[in-house]
C-alpha cells in the first residue's frame, strides 16, 4: 500500500474501463492542466487503444506506466508514469502523474513520485528524474518539492495545455549513489 487505502501497480490492459470512468469524472477538474483530448479519450475503447500504445512503449523500454488503485474496491484513482526514458550517459526519465480529485491532499501523488524515483534508480538504473508543471500549478510543485525535486529552469511555451502553449517550471531529482553507466 502506498498510502492508506490506495496501492500502486503496473498498468494492465484490463484497466481501460476504470481509467475511462475516472478520467470522465475528472475531466473538468483536470482540464486546466491537460492537453485538449478527443471525445474518444474518455471512453473504454479510447483507453484500450491508448493502453495498447503505452504498453508497446513499455516493451521498448521507454516508459514504466503505473496506476493508483483503491485497495478496497480495485477502482483506478490515478496514474503515474516514468517516461521518456533515455539510457547511455544521460540515464534520465520524466515523471508525470494525476490523481482523482476525491483523493487529492492525502499524499498519494507524493508517495507515488517517491516510489517512481526509487524504481527509476533501483530497477531501471537511472541517474535523474525530471518533471514539469504549469507555472501556476502550486499543488504539483509542492508534490515535487516534498519528493526531493529542485526547480532548475523555466520553459516558455513548453506544452500545448488547455488550448494554448503554456510556460512550465522544470524540476529534477538526482538519484544519488548511482554508479557510472556500464559501457558508457
Amino acid at each position: 500500500m502506498i498510502v492508506d487505502g490506495v496501492g500502486m501497480r503496473l498498468l494492465e490492459p484490463g484497466d481501460a474501463a476504470g481509467l475511462a470512468d475516472v478520467l470522465a469524472r475528472n475531466r473538468a477538474y483536470m482540464a486546466p492542466f491537460e492537453p485538449s483530448r478527443p471525445e474518444a479519450f474518455y471512453t473504454e475503447a479510447g483507453q484500450r487503444a491508448r493502453i495498447a500504445g503505452v504498453l508497446a512503449e513499455r516493451d521498448a523500454g521507454r516508459i514504466v506506466p503505473y496506476v493508483f488503485v483503491e485497495t478496497a474496491t480495485g477502482a483506478v484513482v490515478g496514474s503515474i508514469n516514468l517516461g521518456n526514458i533515455v539510457l547511455g550517459p544521460l540515464r534520465s526519465g520524466g515523471v508525470g502523474y494525476w490523481v482523482d480529485r476525491a483523493w487529492n491532499g492525502r499524499g498519494l501523488a507524493t508517495a507515488g513520485v517517491e516510489e517512481v524515483c526509487r524504481a527509476a534508480r533501483d530497477e531501471v538504473g537511472l541517474h535523474r528524474v525530471e518533471a514539469g508543471t504549469l507555472v501556476d500549478n502550486a499543488a504539483s510543485q509542492r508534490v515535487l518539492a516534498k519528493a526531493g525535486f529542485e526547480q532548475y529552469g523555466l520553459a516558455p511555451r513548453y506544452l500545448h495545455i488547455n488550448g494554448a502553449w503554456r510556460d512550465h517550471c522544470l524540476f529534477q531529482r538526482i538519484l544519488h549513489g548511482d554508479p557510472p553507466p556500464a559501457g558508457g
